[in-house]
């Protein structure tokens, strides 16, 4: 079996160094004395062995690294041509439009368009009517089965994913933003807190058509409301530096969506009460007594759909100015200044609610869905302001009624306005004119008498100068 052996004898705990090449030491118990027999064997196996490996080895020479394979190209988003990552429920979408999709699916959502439901959905203009958007969604093939298949895969294979916290701190621009905002609301617009309450027993049991005493004292408040909300406004970083035309546009467009969400942040749960700026705290009849007529119930609903949110009133000036400097109005002269202006605005609105609720990532979104509903209860006021004309005794206040002139809800109702008012410009520059006419007539007239006199004067001494002669 072995080439060759040798026994060496030992004695007790004596070791022998067997260094010849290519040997082992083996160690054996020896039967004829308590020593050990040490046995040094060379295999031709082995030493065949270890030269295969070693050739083996020689021969396993490392090859170059493969390069990576390229990073996959997608098409930009099929809904609002951002860069997309990936293919999302039969799509190339982005993360944006995909989770948009997702969450109106799994949630049922019904949206409404203010416009003619042709809004174009690009990049800037994604978040600015969801009911367009979601049809842009389905005109490009997203498919609502795979939203289904997605959620129940989902819970059968449910894993726990660890969330790491996101840090959220406000740079020194958007700190210096917030402060500004949340001291121009303060300052325009007392909290609930601040208020003196008072109420009225005036017609607070049961529901009239109109109640004019009410009326009048909620259309001094309102005219007063909207005064502070023009000086909210001024205050706002940029805000005087559109146009004037611009800054007219904002206001009558977004002057009842704010009215309405400060309203609705007085709401009292528990007495069913709003609270107006100097105390008047009146209950859901009185209210619609008042002039809100079927608006009412709207209204209430979505001050019970605001206490969820807990906004404080950082948040809430921050969703006002949002409201009012926002890009998609009509007929403004610089959309993309406006755009531009309201993007710190949401960063900073986003980031604030994040490090007020680091737990509730999801409140930012539910505040700027508050838009829309705004949107739509101001568009109901401006009808509800029509049919309140024929109900009051005397005209619409002038402030009110400036405000409520809005072309995005009455666009027929404000070309005849434009058409009177051209009417009533062109009549003053005829009276203008007249007038001046009236008084180059008036001066020819006297330059003439005048004359008159003159030449009255000249004949009255020649005829001395004739008398004398004689």
């Amino acid at each position: 079996m072995f080439d060759c052996m040798e026994a060496l004898g030992l004695g007790p705990r004596q070791l022998y160094d067997v260094t010849s090449h290519g040997a082992c030491m083996l160690r054996k118990a020896s039967p004829f004395f308590a020593g050990l027999d040490t046995f040094a064997w060379t295999s031709s196996a082995s030493v065949q062995s270890v030269e295969t490996q070693s050739t083996s080895s020689e021969e396993m020479v490392p090859s170059s690294p493969s390069p990576p394979p390229p990073p996959r190209v997608y098409k930009p988003c099929f809904v609002c041509q951002d860069k997309s990552s990936g293919y999302h429920y039969g799509v190339s979408s982005c993360e944006g439009c995909k989770g948009f999709f997702r969450r109106s699916i799994q949630k049922n959502m019904v949206y409404t368009c203010h416009r003619d439901k042709n809004c174009q959905i690009n990049k800037v203009t994604r978040n600015r009517c969801q009911y367009c958007r979601l049809q842009k969604c389905f005109e490009v093939g997203m498919s609502k089965e795979a939203v289904r298949n997605d959620r129940n895969k989902k819970k059968k294979d449910v894993k726990e994913e660890v969330v790491l916290p996101e840090s959220y701190e406000l740079s020194g621009e958007l700190e210096e933003l917030v402060n500004k905002v949340s001291k121009a609301h303060q300052e325009t617009f007392p909290s609930l807190g601040q208020l003196g309450k008072y109420t009225t027993n005036s017609s607070s049991d049961h529901r009239v058509q109109l109640d004019l005493g009410l009326w009048d004292k909620f259309s001094e408040l309102s005219t007063k409301c909207i005064i502070k909300i023009v000086e909210f406004a001024k205050r706002l970083p940029g805000f005087t530096s559109l146009t004037i035309a611009d800054q007219i546009t904002l206001l009558k467009s977004a002057c009842l969506d704010i009215l309405m969400l400060r309203i609705c942040t007085r709401y009292t749960p528990e007495q069913d009460t709003m609270t107006f700026s100097d105390g008047l705290t009146l209950n859901r009849t009185q209210m619609h007594n008042a002039g809100f007529g079927p608006l009412t119930d709207l209204v209430f609903a979505f001050a019970g759909q605001l206490l969820p949110l807990e906004m404080d009133d950082t948040e809430t000036g921050l969703l006002s100015a949002i409201c009012l400097i926002c890009g998609d109005r009509m007929d403004l002269e610089e959309p993309e200044k406006v755009d531009k202006l309201q993007e710190p605005l949401l960063e900073a609105l986003k980031i604030y609610a994040r490090r007020r609720r680091p737990n509730k990532p999801h409140m930012f979104p539910r505040m700027l869905m508050k838009i829309t509903d705004l949107r739509g209860i101001s568009t109901k006021g401006a009808e509800r302001a029509v049919t309140l004309k024929t109900e009051i005794p005397g005209p619409m206040p002038p402030l009110i009624r400036e405000m409520l002139e809005n072309p995005e809800a009455f666009e027929d109702q404000t070309e005849s306005n434009d058409t009177a008012r051209n009417k009533h410009i062109s009549l003053s520059k005829k009276k203008k004119t007249n007038a001046k006419e009236n008084v180059t007539e008036q001066n020819q007239i006297e330059f003439a008498y005048i004359l008159f006199l003159w030449l009255l004067l000249l004949n009255i001494v020649s005829c001395l100068t004739f008398f004398f002669n004689l």
